[in-house]
């Protein structure tokens, strides 16, 4: 029996540096608070190519990332799980980094200064090598970039339709150009996001409407709405919405659980999978991840 080829997932995401903090509740404004832990880890893009690589995926990074401690620890991370890095590191940047604020409840808040992985240019994009069958993720980070931006929006309709493009708006998606969320959202065959996201592009505060809304904006293939603990809307192209129930386990921290979540989708589907048992292995996943710091 033959098994078809693992397709290639391609990263045009934000890899960067997180700082994270747990702290029992955000200080009030003017305030201070100490934290109870810290850590210092590789986060953003990092994360979904984290999980694809966990689920046995093919993953490529094709984003900037700088020169200095920060894209130092980007690259380090990167080779240890074996993801190949297309672009030369930018020579008059380090990589950027996010400060993550994870407060009692294991809800997140974050404050984040771009660098390297914010200056994805037209002319970089355009040397990416793209196969027919890849998959691409892009982000809202990048999208929301004003160099990347607009680079990312002109780049991602000229892919070959036989290529499948995932985006995630993430938590700057009202922070990105129209026209830009325009374009990238069109071409997107899968489009992601959380609750707090699909409202903002939708208006829409129930989640059912949400992701009907969505669908009109994006996604060719179709859409998904993340619930967090309850699990996630799912809505094909010319289907019925289905709800799909998340593990029942205890959240120590949310961070990176939508990350997670995007990453084992994108493996899934790239193994094969019916989006249906994509996003079924993605709910599984990301209670996992949720589940695991202390």
């Amino acid at each position: 029996m033959t098994h078809p080829r693992t397709r290639r997932l391609v990263c045009v995401g934000s890899a960067v540096v997180d700082i994270v903090m747990k702290v029992p509740a955000l200080p009030e404004p003017g305030g201070d608070i100490v934290a109870g832990s810290s850590r210092l880890a590789v986060g953003g893009a990092f994360n979904v190519m984290a999980a694809a690589r966990d689920q046995g995926a093919t993953v490529t990074y094709a984003g900037s990332h700088g020169t200095g401690s920060f894209g130092d620890m980007v690259r380090s991370s990167l080779m240890e799980l074996g993801i190949e890095m297309i672009a030369p590191p930018a020579t008059s940047l380090d990589t950027g980094f996010s400060i993550t604020f994870v407060t009692g409840d294991g809800e997140r808040t974050f404050a984040r200064s771009p660098g390297a992985e914010a200056r994805m240019t037209a002319q970089a994009l355009d040397s990416i090598p793209i196969s027919h069958d890849d998959l691409v993720y892009v982000s809202g980070y990048g999208l929301a970039y004003p160099e990347s931006g607009p680079a990312l929006a002109s780049w991602l309709p000229r892919l070959e339709d036989s290529v499948t493009v995932v985006g995630d708006p993430g938590p700057l998606v009202a922070e990105i150009q129209r026209s830009v969320l325009r374009a990238a959202a069109a071409r997107c065959n899968w489009w992601t996001c959380n609750e707090r996201e699909a409202r903002l592009m939708t208006g829409a505060a129930n989640p059912n409407d949400s992701i009907r809304g969505l669908a009109e904006l994006a996604g060719r293939d179709g859409v998904l709405v993340r619930l967090g603990r309850d699990g996630c809307l799912l809505l094909m192209r010319g289907r019925d919405i289905q709800r799909l129930p998340a593990p029942s386990l205890e959240v120590a921290d949310t961070t990176g659980a939508g990350d997670a979540h995007t990453g084992t989708f994108m493996a899934a589907l790239a193994a094969g999978a019916s989006p249906l048992d994509a996003v079924r292995r993605a709910n599984l996943a990301a209670a996992t991840a949720v589940s695991k710091r202390a």
